[in-house]
């Protein structure tokens, strides 16, 4: 039998952080296999090498064929794999966190348990996209309302700006080709955000599914920060892609929303706004923990892991049982 033992799992710590990353790259009617530390693409043109661990996610589209050995060394690395339809959204895994540390997780879980801290987070995220408003007194109703209405009127700048009409978000999730073609780049450009949103989340250990805004979801914090960046990232590609009416509408909208992400070192900023949302500071960034296990303790709040407990209280219960029997034999020779 051969040995595909491969390299060896590469340490948390000599991996890159999220926000020094790649932002994704799509593949479709290929195979995806491994060599060493970088995964092969091989279709019709030829093969070519890519570091694994320089990528944020991974898109797979029709006609991907990936080996087990690929998947072993994207998840190894904290890289996100998602499998996508025609043009569509549709998540199905993701590679491990790049930290051990369950800090955010459990502030996250925290914040959102609370109403009054949820709504906080919710106003926060409020201010990120429309800075210089004050929110401090408005309900999630209000919330929604103004930030509808803000979102109302970037698409109808961005339609005049464009010559694009614009009659409304209107798409099939499972048919691509149904909409109008800005319709159709809106789809393309936020599935490739939902995706690199995803994989930071993920890298950082948060769960995707605990939204402040939207709820009910496995992705709701997904898009929670993906609306975020919408208003200055997606939107506007789209319009512009639909004014320029490319022969292949996702692929030219994939490429356009990879550069805007890229020269916006959108990585970097997630990674500091999902921090500044879940934690009180924002001092210099953590190293990445590695050895975070401990036990919980309901007056200590946590204790170390890998202690004998049970062998410490069988000590004592032996001390115990000696005084008892030195007592018995007092009461004896008494």
């Amino acid at each position: 039998m051969a040995d595909h033992s491969g390299i060896e799992k590469p340490d948390l710590q000599t991996l890159p952080q999220m926000k020094d990353r790649m932002s994704f790259l799509y593949l479709e009617h290929c195979l995806i296999n491994r060599q060493d530390g970088a995964i092969t693409v091989t279709d019709i043109r030829g093969t070519v090498h890519v570091p694994a661990a320089s990528l944020s996610v991974l898109l797979l589209g029709p006609g991907t064929n990936i080996s087990h050995r690929a998947v072993e060394l994207v998840g190894n690395t904290g890289t996100s794999i998602i499998w996508v339809g025609e043009q569509g959204v549709r998540y199905y895994a993701h590679g491990k966190p790049l930290s051990h540390s369950a800090r955010l997780l459990i502030r996250q879980a925290k914040l959102v348990s609370n109403v009054r801290t949820r709504v906080a987070v919710a106003r926060h995220m409020y201010q990120m996209r429309f800075p210089g408003e004050d929110v401090s007194s408005l309900t999630m109703q209000q919330l929604r309302g103004r930030e509808g209405a803000r979102v109302r009127s970037i698409y109808r700048k961005a339609s005049k700006e464009t010559g694009v009409p614009w009659n409304g978000r209107e798409y099939d999730p499972d048919n691509f080709n149904a909409g109008d073609p800005v319709n159709m780049a809106l789809s393309a450009a936020h599935a490739c955000l939902y995706g690199v949103v995803h994989s930071v989340i993920v890298a950082l250990a948060c769960s995707p599914g605990l939204g402040f805004v939207h709820t009910g979801h496995e992705r709701s914090f997904v898009y929670d920060i993906a609306d975020l960046y919408k208003g200055t990232i997606t939107i506007p590609i789209a319009f512009m892609i639909a004014a320029e009416q490319p022969e292949d509408i996702g692929s030219t909208t994939r490429h356009r929303v990879r550069d805007a992400i890229a020269d916006g070192h959108l990585l970097k900023q997630a990674v500091k706004d999902i921090r500044e949302l879940l934690l009180d500071d924002l001092a210099a960034e953590e190293e990445l923990e590695v050895n975070v296990l401990h036990l919980w303790d309901d007056k200590k709040g946590r204790v170390p892991n890998a202690v004998s407990y049970g062998k410490e209280l069988s000590e004592m219960e032996e001390e115990l049982q000696l005084e008892e029997g030195y007592g018995n034999i007092l009461e004896e020779e008494q």
